[in-house]
């Protein structure tokens, strides 16, 4: 056994030679489209309160970089806490194990806002998918690279292979102006010594990270390297060991989408993150990376269709990690 986690992983690989991707694709775009309408838009953030629920969009990476797509998968959208898994992989590239002294990896059980555990935590957030963790993500982050913002903006363009990518003023700005729990909640970690940068510099910066704008195909080639043991075919780099890139998707199954982690789980059976921009970005390990966009969300903060989307997409091609 040790002599096999020493070495790189033995694949399991999914046959997907005899899946008719585009066919599977039209049906469940056929039938996310019947149900359009469902679910309520995140209108505590006026930028996306008014992003119609007649959108969906669905794009799949294959390991060869070959890209199936339907609907509005090329129309950009606010990718918010997808951001997440890509400040993390910046995070543990620059202090590596040492994040976990300050980060959990356990899921929350609570939305994705909450402030109940960190006080009797100490100031230790459950994990850093939750808001309360991505901004000790964002900390480190800040503490640990000399242009944070340039170096998110490269780290986002290189993973998704497009220049365009960007901060949305509009969106910072009314992520800032109705973020008074995520003021809250920097300060209060704060306030434990787990955030030393200045309190208004970490939630610049994390605001800025939400509000970025890429569309499925971006997003889907972002996460690639997830199903890649860490070698990003975008860049033609490797981004983190094989090892790392487990743990990654690891915390994606256990809290990607929220307190629905074991919901998702048990419905999609793949590692996934989502925001409350309506996407949800997935992995099938050895395989593909996807991602699918609905701006309707449920009562947990999750893409009702883009949930739903993914489910059946596990149904029709049997690809799920369990």
């Amino acid at each position: 056994m040790r002599e096999r986690l020493q070495n790189k992983p033995v694949q399991n690989q999914f046959d997907i030679s005899g899946l008719d991707l585009p066919a599977i694709l039209a049906t469940i775009e056929q039938e996310v489209r019947a149900r359009f309408g469902e679910g309520e838009v995140a209108d505590y953030i006026d930028a996306l309160a008014k992003v119609p629920l007649d959108r969906f969009g669905m794009a799949l990476v294959l390991r060869d970089g070959t890209i199936h797509e339907i609907g509005d998968s090329r129309d950009p959208f606010s990718i918010q806490s997808i951001s997440k898994v890509h400040t993390l992989t910046m995070a543990l590239d620059a202090v590596g194990e040492a994040l976990w002294e300050r980060v959990d990896r356990e899921p929350s059980g609570d939305p994705f806002n909450s402030l109940l555990q960190l006080e009797y935590e100490k100031g230790i957030p459950r994990n850093p998918f939750m808001n309360a963790g991505a901004l000790v993500v964002a900390d480190v982050i800040l503490s640990n690279y000399a242009k944070p913002e340039e170096a998110l903006l490269e780290f986002m363009r290189a993973r998704s292979g497009s220049a365009d990518v960007g901060g949305d003023d509009v969106v910072a700005k009314s992520e800032r102006e109705s973020g008074f729990r995520n003021i809250a909640t920097a300060n209060f970690i704060r306030s434990y010594g787990n955030i030393v940068n200045d309190v208004d510099a970490v939630l610049d910066f994390y605001f800025l990270q939400c509000s970025l704008g890429m569309n499925c195909v971006d997003l889907a080639r972002s996460v690639q390297f997830l199903s890649h043991s860490g070698f990003c075919d975008v860049s033609g780099k490797r981004v983190v060991s094989w090892e790392l890139a487990t743990r990654i998707n690891s915390l994606m199954m256990t809290a990607g989408t929220y307190d629905a982690a074991g919901d998702f789980a048990f419905y999609v059976g793949l590692p996934a993150k989502s925001g409350v921009g309506g996407g949800i970005v997935a992995v099938v390990p050895h395989v593909m990376s996807l991602c699918v966009w609905y701006p309707g969300l449920d009562e947990k903060g999750n893409s009702m269709l883009g949930r739903y989307a993914l489910h059946r997409f596990a149904q029709l091609t049997g690809l799920s990690v369990f």
